[in-house]
């Protein structure tokens, strides 16, 4: 299956998709890894919103950061694949479909902050680890450049 994707910048989400991108990202990121953190912090309206739809449904999304903002080079963060679109292949349809449209954004590095566990996942698209582990929100990272 292939997903429908959408991007967009923050003032331009219609509210309905922002809404289902606000519930996944607090499933994911809060309910699911029990980490109590604020999700909303000030960034997102400096984004682009990439997200993948299977009709109305979210399946997956992540939001592209200019330079400047997290790190001095561009970055994707909040990366994510809702519960019932996992071990699909869509959480490696997302992360092509993000670095494409980043590197077509932003010349240069990309940098993001890993969650240790998908390491090996980043390194297949490129990305190469750059700091040690650290703590962040009580799950250990790394930062890597791609």
């Amino acid at each position: 299956m292939s997903l429908r994707w959408t991007l967009d910048a923050f003032a331009d989400v219609p509210i309905e998709r922002w809404y289902a991108i606000s519930q996944a990202r607090t499933a994911v990121f809060i309910v699911e890894q029990n980490c109590p953190y604020q999700d909303l912090d000030g960034k997102d309206a400096k984004c682009l919103h990439l997200a993948g739809w299977d009709g109305g449904t979210l399946a997956a999304y992540l939001r592209i950061v200019p330079p400047g903002v997290s790190y001095e080079e561009a970055s994707l963060g909040r990366v994510l694949t809702t519960s019932a679109y996992r071990r699909g292949g869509f959480g490696r349809q997302l992360l092509a479909e993000g670095i494409a449209r980043c590197t077509a954004l932003h010349a240069g590095p990309i940098r993001i902050g890993a969650q240790r566990y998908l390491e090996a996942f980043y390194a297949s698209f490129g990305f190469r680890t750059v700091s040690e582990p650290y703590d962040e929100d009580g799950i250990e990272h790394v930062l890597m450049l791609r």
